[in-house]
C-alpha cells in the first residue's frame, strides 16, 4: 500500500482544529488551560470521563480507556483505517499528501481508481443538467414533485435523469477520453448480449447517486419513469469501486447531524431520505435495499448511539427489521459497542415521504418520538402473530420470545414486557419467568459482576496493592501514572525528575517504562512527536497521560511527592523481598524512614501551594 509522507501526516495534524473535530461527536467544556471536557462517544454514561487535549490532539477516557489521537479518532468513529483517516482530515483540512515511492502496480490501481471517481462524477453531473434543462424529463420532473421534494434538496442530493437514449453517456465519456472498459468497469455502460456493443446501463430513470462517507459517488440507484419498464428500481451491480452492502445512502450528508443529535433515523427508500432531510430531520440515511448488512450496521453505529428505524410497515419491511437484530448481535460483538435499536411505528402503512407530505413534519417527529425499543416491537409483534388459545400456540409463542428475552438485562422494561406476555397467555409471572429462563449470555450482567473481583485480585497483584474497589488503578499505579503526567504538566522540573528516575526500579509496567524513555529522549513539550503510528500501546498511554496531565496542577512541590511516593514504594518492595529471602533490612528501613521524612516535609509544601 502506497504511504504518504510524514511531512504530509505532520501538516494534516497542524491543521485540525480538534476541539471542532470531537464537537461534532460529543459536546465538550473548557476545564483548563490545556485540556476539554464532555460525554465520551464512545460508551455511554452520564458523567464526563473523555478528556482532549486541544494543543497535543489527543484523547483519553476514564471510563473505557479509549485513546489515541487526531487519526485514532477518525479511525475510530467513521470505520477506517490510517490511510483512509488521513486521506479524510487531509480533504477536510484542504492540505494536499504528498506520496512515498510507491510500487508501480499500486500506482497504476489507484489512477484507475482515480479515473474511475472522475468518470462517475461527470456522469452525475450530466444526469443533473438532464433532469434540470431537458424536456424529456419533465415527467421525472413532475414525479419528484409529487413526492413534496423540491429542486433545492433534490440537488443537494445531486438526483438526476438518466435520458432514453441508448449511447448518450457512451458516447460523450468516449469523446472525453475514457476508454470503454472503463465505462464497463464504473457501471456506467454494460454490453448487449446479441451483439457484445456497449451502451448505456441506465436509460429513461430517474437517478439516485450513491457516495461513500467521503460524497465520492461509486454508483447508482435508478427509478423506472414509465409503468412499461422493469425492474422498478435498478442498481449498480458490484464492480471495482461499488460493493453492495457497504453504505448508506445519504450517510456523507447525515452522519454529523446523527451525531449531534444522538440518532440515525433508517428508512427504506431514496425519496424518503430526502424528504426528511428537507423537513430538517437531517439524521436520515437510507437501505440498499431490505436486508441490513453487518458492515451497514458497523457504519451505523460508529454515526450515533441509538438506531431508530423508520421502515415500511409491510412485511419486507418487517422482515428487514428482524435481520437488523441479528446483524445488530455480531455488529455488537466486532464492535464491543452497543448501539440502541428501536422501531418508529409509521401510521396506516404510509413511508416517511408519505407521511411528511401528508401530515407535515410534526406527524413525522411524533412518530420519532414514539418510537419503542426493539425488543417490545418484538414482543408485541409474536404476540399479534401468535395463537394465545391454545397449549400449543402459547408453546410455540413462548419458544420465539425465549431468545428475545434474552436481549434484555433486569430492569423495568423486562419486567413490564413480562408481566404484558404473561397477562396475555394467562400465566402467573412466576411460571413464565421460568418457562422463558434460558442460561445467561456470556458478558451478560451476571458475568460482569463475577469478573470484576477477579480483575481487581489480577490488578492487585500485578500493582502490588489492594484493590480498593473503587478506583481503576491500584494506588501505586495510579502515582506512577499521575507522576508522568506531571512531568508534561511541568516540563523543566519533569525532565529533572524523569533524569533521576530508575524505570526499573521505580515503574511497576513495562508500557509505563516505556513512556518514561520517550518522555526523557523526547520533548516534554511535545510528547507525542516521535512516536512510531505502528506503535498502538505506547500512543495509547502517552495519550493518557497527556489529557492526565491536563487535569493536574502543574507544580514541582506536588511532582516532588509523587517522585519520592515511588522510592517509598522502591524501598518497600525491597524490604519484603529481604525479609522473604532471611536477608538484611536495618539499612533499607532506614533508608525508607528518612524518604518517609522527606515526603511529610513535600506534601506540606504542595498542600501550602495548593492554598495560596
Amino acid at each position: 500500500m502506497a504511504l504518504y509522507t510524514s511531512q504530509s501526516r505532520d501538516r494534516v495534524r497542524d491543521a485540525v482544529d480538534f476541539v471542532e473535530l470531537v464537537s461534532a461527536r460529543t459536546d465538550l467544556r473548557r476545564a483548563g488551560p490545556s485540556r476539554y471536557e464532555g460525554l465520551c462517544p464512545f460508551h455511554d454514561e452520564r458523567s464526563p470521563s473523555f478528556g482532549i487535549d486541544p494543543v497535543q490532539k489527543v484523547y483519553y477516557c476514564f471510563g473505557c480507556q479509549a485513546a489515541g489521537d487526531v487519526f485514532t479518532f477518525v479511525q475510530e468513529t467513521e470505520g477506517v483505517d490510517f490511510k483512509g483517516a488521513l486521506e479524510l482530515l487531509a480533504e477536510r483540512t484542504g492540505v494536499e499528501l504528498e506520496r512515498e515511492q510507491e510500487d508501480p502496480r499500486e500506482a497504476e490501481l489507484r489512477r484507475r481508481k482515480q479515473r474511475l471517481l472522475e468518470l462517475l462524477s461527470r456522469t452525475v453531473a450530466y444526469y443533473e443538467r438532464v433532469l434540470w434543462d431537458s424536456e424529456e424529463a419533465a415527467g421525472a420532473r413532475e414525479y419528484l414533485r409529487g413526492r413534496g421534494l423540491g429542486e433545492e434538496i433534490l440537488r443537494a442530493f445531486n438526483v438526476g435523469y438518466a435520458p432514453s437514449a441508448w449511447d448518450r453517456v457512451l458516447g460523450a465519456s468516449l469523446r472525453a477520453g475514457y476508454r470503454e472498459g472503463e465505462l464497463l468497469a464504473a457501471g456506467v455502460a454494460q454490453r448487449s448480449r446479441e451483439n457484445g456493443r456497449p451502451y448505456d446501463r441506465f436509460r429513461r430513470r430517474i437517478m439516485f447517486p450513491l457516495a461513500d462517507l467521503r460524497g465520492h459517488v461509486l454508483g447508482f440507484g435508478a427509478r423506472a419513469i414509465g409503468d412499461d419498464q422493469g425492474p422498478k428500481y435498478l442498481n449498480s451491480s458490484d464492480n471495482e469501486i461499488y460493493h453492495k452492502g457497504e453504505h448508506l445512502y445519504g450517510a456523507h450528508l447525515a452522519r454529523s447531524h446523527a451525531a449531534k443529535a444522538g440518532f440515525a433515523l433508517l428508512c427504506e427508500g431514496y425519496t424518503d431520505v430526502i424528504a426528511l432531510h428537507q423537513a430538517g430531520m437531517r439524521e436520515a440515511v437510507g437501505l440498499m435495499g431490505t436486508a441490513l448488512t453487518e458492515r451497514q450496521l458497523a457504519e451505523l453505529s460508529r454515526m450515533a448511539p441509538t438506531l431508530l428505524l423508520a421502515l415500511d410497515a409491510d412485511t419486507a419491511g418487517q422482515e428487514a427489521m428482524l435481520k437488523a437484530e441479528a446483524m445488530l448481535k455480531t455488529a455488537r460483538l466486532a464492535a464491543r459497542r452497543k448501539l440502541e435499536l428501536r422501531v418508529v411505528r409509521m401510521p396506516g402503512g404510509m413511508d416517511p415521504a408519505d407521511l411528511l407530505q401528508r401530515e407535515g413534519v410534526d406527524a413525522m417527529r411524533a412518530a420519532v418520538d414514539a418510537s419503542v425499543p426493539f425488543v417490545r416491537f418484538e414482543v408485541e409483534r409474536i404476540l399479534a402473530r401468535g395463537d394465545v388459545g391454545s397449549p400449543e400456540g402459547r408453546d410455540k409463542i413462548i419458544e420465539r420470545l425465549r431468545p428475545v428475552f434474552e436481549l434484555l438485562q433486569r430492569g423495568a422494561l423486562q419486567l413490564e414486557l413480562a408481566r404484558l406476555v404473561a397477562g396475555r397467555l394467562s400465566l402467573s409471572e412466576s411460571l413464565l419467568e421460568d418457562l422463558l429462563s434460558a442460561p445467561r449470555r456470556a458478558g451478560g450482567p451476571s458475568a460482569a459482576r463475577s469478573e470484576r473481583p477477579a480483575a481487581d485480585r489480577r490488578e492487585a497483584e500485578a500493582t502490588g496493592t489492594r484493590s480498593n474497589g473503587g478506583a481503576s488503578l491500584g494506588g501505586r499505579r495510579k502515582v506512577e501514572h499521575v507522576f508522568l503526567a506531571l512531568c508534561i504538566a511541568s516540563p523543566e522540573a519533569g525532565a529533572q525528575a524523569l533524569a533521576r528516575l530508575r524505570p526499573q526500579d521505580h515503574l511497576t509496567e513495562d508500557l509505563l517504562r516505556r513512556a518514561a524513555e520517550h518522555l526523557r529522549e523526547g520533548s516534554l513539550t511535545e510528547p507525542m512527536a516521535g512516536i512510531d503510528e505502528r506503535d498502538a500501546e505506547l500512543s495509547r498511554i502517552l495519550a493518557e497521560l497527556v489529557v492526565e496531565a491536563g487535569r493536574q496542577q502543574a507544580g514541582e512541590a506536588m511532582l516532588r511527592v509523587c517522585e519520592l511516593q515511588l522510592e517509598l514504594s522502591h524501598l518497600e518492595r525491597l524490604i519484603r523481598a529481604a525479609r522473604s529471602g532471611g536477608g538484611e533490612v536495618v539499612e533499607l528501613a532506614r533508608r525508607r524512614e528518612a524518604v518517609r521524612a522527606q515526603l511529610d516535609s513535600a506534601q506540606e509544601e504542595a498542600m501550602q501551594q495548593s492554598g495560596e
